[in-house]
């Protein structure tokens, strides 16, 4: 069952993206709900749904998704969505 505004990470299980992922909002304290689309076939069916692709790591918090990325690549794309930065308590001061 889903929480209501908490970010959904879709991950694989061994994916070296997807650890990296954990670990960035883990250090920024983001509260997520995480799920293995290795371990639930309906995990990888709502991520292909929600993204149009089978790629980890995908985040999904409201209408804001970012799919198949590295850190960079999703620092970048949340650098055009202050609002959603802001709610996940991610500061501009990056490490």
């Amino acid at each position: 069952m889903r929480r209501k505004n908490v970010p959904i990470l879709y991950v694989k299980s061994g994916c070296p993206w997807c650890r990296e992922a954990l670990s960035f909002f883990d250090q920024h304290g983001v509260e997520l709900d995480v799920r293995d689309v290795y371990a639930n076939p309906k995990d990888m069916d709502a991520m292909v749904q929600i993204s149009g692709q089978t790629k980890a790591p995908t985040f999904e918090f409201d209408d804001f998704v970012v799919a198949d990325f590295s850190v960079d690549e999703f620092l970048s794309e949340l650098s055009e969505f202050p609002e959603v930065r802001q709610k996940l308590g991610i500061g501009d001061d990056e490490d």
